[in-house]
């Protein structure tokens, strides 16, 4: 078996953070690491103790959701509430991090940052990143090593399942096929 890289398992770690997110809006996850260990993550949720979005929905104003504190954000914080240093670390993020996150993180110290996908990319962040001499490289999770979407998957199973059956496939061939896919997805149900 080939190991995965460490970009690919350190994403996946943010990737996996981004699964607590408590926002409707957009689950993000945040790797910090230092010398190949990690040090830090956290994902997009709300104040500890507070009103959560997949509660109460988000509270959008100006299109932002402000309820939420931002994954690389809760990773810095985790940093500092530890007194864990940050200078010289990197960050992996499943998103291309806003402008405000892009200059605590600059400011942190950090001098990498690998994000899976562009968001919004602010075209100041992106300046600032390089004035400030911070490497940015995009590190797609890749499909086989980490399942980012499943439930998806599933649903998208269920309703081809439905389609063959109005089309007229036989019951048994559908029971088999409707058999495999419960086999591949019973850990999602």
């Amino acid at each position: 078996m080939e190991r995965i890289s460490w970009d690919q398992y350190f994403m996946a770690q943010s990737h996996l953070l981004a699964l607590r997110s408590t926002c409707n809006r957009l689950a993000v996850g945040a790797t910090i690491v230092r010398d190949k260990r990690i040090i830090a993550g956290g994902y997009n949720g709300s104040v500890s103790g507070s009103v959560h979005c997949v509660d109460e929905g988000c509270y959008v104003i100006d299109g932002h959701c402000v309820r939420t504190i931002h994954a690389e954000m809760n990773a810095l914080l985790q940093c500092a509430k530890f007194g864990v240093p940050t200078d010289g670390a990197e960050i992996y993020v499943t998103h291309f991090p806003c402008l405000h996150c892009s200059k605590s993180i600059i400011q942190s110290g950090i001098k990498a940052v690998y994000y899976a996908e562009d968001y919004k990319n602010h075209p100041y962040a992106v300046e600032l990143f390089e004035e400030a001499g911070v490497h940015v490289e995009k590190v797609e999770l890749e499909y086989l090593q980490v399942d980012t979407n499943p439930k998806e998957k599933v649903l998208f199973i269920a309703k081809l399942l439905n389609h063959l059956e109005r089309a007229g496939i036989s019951e048994e061939e559908i029971h088999d096929l409707r058999k495999e896919a419960d086999h591949l997805f019973t850990t999602l149900e």
